[in-house]
């Protein structure tokens, strides 16, 4: 599939609801047997509403008119914490929750973003789509949510400063960087040797103009959107942190569907989340080079040091401790050695 233009993008989701006119195919005049509701946060141009569309349409030909999912982008239906609260009572049927934000009701959910442990995309698909996503699919499961077997991508997250340019983990001892409000990368940057600041999402830009903070880290296409390139000199591609979305689903809701629907939705979920990893592939080339041109200036450490720090600093044994051995070690067995 080609990525979508934003004019196009703007043109099929503005309505919101999947519609039945897709590619030439005839309007399904009957009402769905199922009409199911899909939240997330994210505006309706980005690559996961795009392919969410996509799927959305699909299904609706696929199913002959009998399974209609209506998406609600750009927290029509609330935060995030609102909408994992209605997925697990039935308010909504469809939510993509980060890994960060279902860690909060499954906390193994959370191993993807151990610090430094994948190097490049093959590992992290390799680990999400094979024995790791398994065993977090087969948590999430157990907490009455139905995690479909592709994750959908976040990114990773890079650094970026105001001071100099991260080359080593030598480079953040006592840097001031700001961080989500989230244990895990707390814990990880401090064992960096940083002075991390937890700070709400609203607040860095202020924060980094009046030097309250030196750094911050985010996905290249947040530090585009937020312009933070207007306060930040540095970017360096520490890759530290990976991200992606599970498409979850209300579990009673996935178990009252009839099996040929269940093949027929997980089939278009799933491609279209494969689809999407490519379109977020695409567009993190365009922006680092969108954010070159406006003057950010990029390097590429290995993260060589930085695992040995953090090795160093107990943050690989502290959290094998919280995760687990068996989760552990299905983590290793994609990555290498970590604690």
């Amino acid at each position: 599939m080609k990525l979508l233009t934003r004019r196009s993008a703007l043109r099929r989701l503005c309505a919101v609801p999947a519609v039945a006119l897709a590619g030439g195919f005839p309007l399904i005049a009957r009402a769905a047997d199922y009409t199911l509701k899909y939240g997330n946060n994210l505006p309706v141009t980005h690559p996961l509403n795009i392919r969410a569309q996509e799927a959305a349409e699909r299904i609706l030909k696929e199913s002959n008119g009998r399974v209609d999912i209506k998406i609600f982008p750009n927290n029509q239906l609330g935060g995030d914490t609102d909408m994992l609260a209605q997925v697990r009572s039935g308010g909504i049927d469809f939510f993509t929750p980060s890994a960060l934000v279902i860690a909060t009701l499954v906390p193994v959910a959370a191993i993807n973003a151990v610090g430094f442990a994948f190097k490049d995309y093959n590992q992290v698909w390799g680990a999400m789509d094979g024995a790791l996503g398994a065993h977090v699919r087969a948590a999430i499961a157990q907490r009455k949510l139905y995690a479909f077997e592709k994750m959908w991508d976040n990114g990773f997250r890079q650094t970026t400063s105001s001071k100099a340019p991260v080359a080593s983990a030598a480079d953040m001892n006592g840097l001031k960087i700001r961080v989500p409000v989230s244990s895990l990368p707390i814990s990880m940057f401090k064992g960096l040797g940083a002075a991390p600041a937890s700070l709400q999402f609203s607040e860095v830009y202020s924060s980094l103009q009046t030097r309250v903070v030196d750094a911050q880290e985010n996905p290249l296409p947040i530090i585009q959107v937020a312009k933070l390139y207007e306060v930040q000199k540095y970017c360096s591609l520490t890759n530290h942190i990976w991200d992606g979305y599970w498409f979850i689903a209300n579990g009673r809701m996935w178990e009252g569907l009839p099996e040929d629907l269940k093949t027929v939705v997980a089939r278009g979920i799933n491609e279209a989340g494969l689809a999407q990893r490519e379109d977020i592939k695409k567009l993190n080339a365009s922006v680092q080079s969108d954010l070159e041109a406006k003057g950010l200036l990029f390097n590429q450490p290995a993260a060589d040091s930085f695992r040995e720090q953090l090795r160093t600093a107990g943050f690989y044994k502290e959290w094998q401790g919280r995760f687990g051995n068996e989760a552990w070690s299905l983590l290793e067995q994609s990555v290498g050695k970590l604690a």
